[in-house]
């Protein structure tokens, strides 16, 4: 039970963070800088999850070491976001998304090198399949944009380290002993005193008063960034980095969905292949947990 528990975390997980992409580009779209965009994310979502916690009776009290432990973590997660969103200023979102969805095999060759996990036939051919299932729904759906193309790459693989080592950190540290709420919240107030203080060297923080652009903000902050990473952190605590990181193919899939809905983009045949390997892979990795 704890294992199918911790599939439904991963999936919802990935999926809200398919999200991230449509309220990040809308707020670009509107003259907000990276670390703006970030800054409003994660300090609107860190409120609203210290807030929860407070009413659920959350301790947010930490030791040295875990606050140490949460700070490092915080970084990582930072680093991921940053990357991100720089990345998409710079190269196609499909390619940005493609780059990004190859963290899997970091937390795979970090889990087998470092804490030796074993990895099974079955492990690899649900990351492989997730991986191409990612690159084709990316190929097929690609918007071209205009930008400094190294720095984009940059950016992305930036982000596929970072994510890789946050997701292994949470797993491996003194971090699984932390309320997945309490955890969450404070590695997102931590990054977003990250951000404010790159948007004051980098030219400020605007106030914002705009009630439309606010939506925009809720968006990306509470299911896209909230929901999902509170979601990631329960899923690692049940099942694992390794299985947690195959999930994450779900959120090109929920980008492509809103995509075409949203935006009329076209729905391309790889578009259709790479759902197809995407649900393979999910399913592989639903009937290999009933059977462990």
């Amino acid at each position: 039970m704890l294992r199918v528990k911790g599939i439904l975390w991963a999936a919802l997980s990935s999926s809200t963070f398919g999200l991230a992409p449509l309220f990040t580009l809308l707020l670009l779209g509107v003259g907000y800088s990276s670390f703006e965009v970030l800054t409003y994310r994660w300090g609107v979502a860190s409120l609203c999850l210290g807030a929860y916690g407070l009413l659920a009776g959350c301790d947010f009290r930490l030791g040295r070491r875990e606050l140490g432990t949460v700070f490092l973590l915080s970084l990582f997660r930072a680093a991921t976001s940053l990357g991100l969103v720089i990345a998409y200023q710079n190269i196609a979102s499909g390619v940005a998304s493609t780059i990004h969805f190859m963290y899997p095999l970091v937390v795979a060759v970090v889990m087998m090198c470092f804490f030796r996990e074993r990895g099974s036939v079955w492990t690899f051919a649900a990351i492989g399949m997730s991986i191409v299932g990612a690159v084709l729904l990316s190929l097929g759906n690609v918007d071209f944009s205009h930008g400094d193309t190294t720095l984009g790459i940059v950016s992305a693989t930036v982000s596929v380290v970072a994510y890789g080592g946050y997701i292994v950190g949470v797993r491996r540290s003194r971090a699984v002993e932390i309320d997945s709420t309490v955890l969450t919240c404070c590695v997102m107030a931590f990054g977003a005193l990250f951000f404010i203080a790159g948007g004051l060297l980098t030219g400020g923080v605007r106030l914002e008063t705009d009630p439309h652009t606010w939506l925009y903000i809720l968006g990306v902050a509470i299911p896209a960034t909230a929901v999902s990473n509170m979601a990631l952190v329960q899923a690692i605590k049940s099942i694992g980095p390794t299985l947690t990181s195959i999930f994450g193919a779900m959120e090109p899939l929920t980008a492509v969905v809103i995509g075409v809905w949203v935006f009329a983009e076209p729905f391309t045949a790889k578009g259709a292949a790479g759902i197809l390997l995407i649900v393979a892979a999910v399913s592989v990795v639903v009937l290999r947990s009933r059977k462990g």
